[in-house]
């Protein structure tokens, strides 16, 4: 199977086909279908992985929380990254500057690409699950809704939109 295929949706599922489970086999996944099911312990490392997220994205702790991704995005992003430079981003990176080497950079862009899109960068792009792109931050951002994510079906995006401030965790949640 190509690899475009590999990670092609399944509409009936809202998931990759073959879902897309990081840690698997390693006690982190209770689900056998397709898409995440993390239960992963909130530790220090969730709170330096949520602190990175801040610094990343610009938008605050409580609205990185909300989305309800936190674990399943700290989990893929050690999985794609590997052990090695998944701790020296949590370590090492303060603020995002110039000072930065290009690995390290490159780390910290997947991080703030998934938090945005709910997928990890790449060609194709892995999306995490469809509830990752419909809490994706670029949404919120914008204050609205993934489209085909509001309850009013089709054609709701074309409503005026929620103008919540963006980032403020009270509008355009996807749910």
């Amino acid at each position: 199977m190509s690899n475009a295929r590999s990670h092609a949706v399944n509409p009936r599922e809202g998931a990759p086909r073959g879902g897309f489970k990081p840690f698997r086999g390693h006690g982190a996944w209770t689900g056998a279908g397709p898409g995440t099911d993390a239960r992963v312990p909130i530790t220090d490392e969730t709170h330096r992985f949520t602190a990175l997220s801040v610094r990343l994205t610009g938008f605050d702790g409580a609205a990185l929380e909300a989305t309800g991704l936190t674990d399943t995005y700290r989990a893929v992003a050690a999985e794609q990254l590997g052990a090695g430079p998944y701790a020296r981003l949590l370590h090492e990176l303060r603020e995002p500057d110039d000072s930065m080497d290009d690995d390290l950079r490159e780390a910290a862009r997947a991080v703030t690409y998934l938090w945005y899109t709910g997928s990890w960068p790449g060609r194709p792009p892995l999306t995490v699950s469809s509830r990752a792109y419909a809490e994706g931050l670029v949404w919120k951002a914008a204050g609205l809704k993934a489209p085909a994510t509001d309850p009013e079906g089709y054609g709701s995006w074309a409503g005026t939109p929620d103008r919540s401030a963006p980032g403020d965790g009270t509008g355009g949640s996807g749910r």
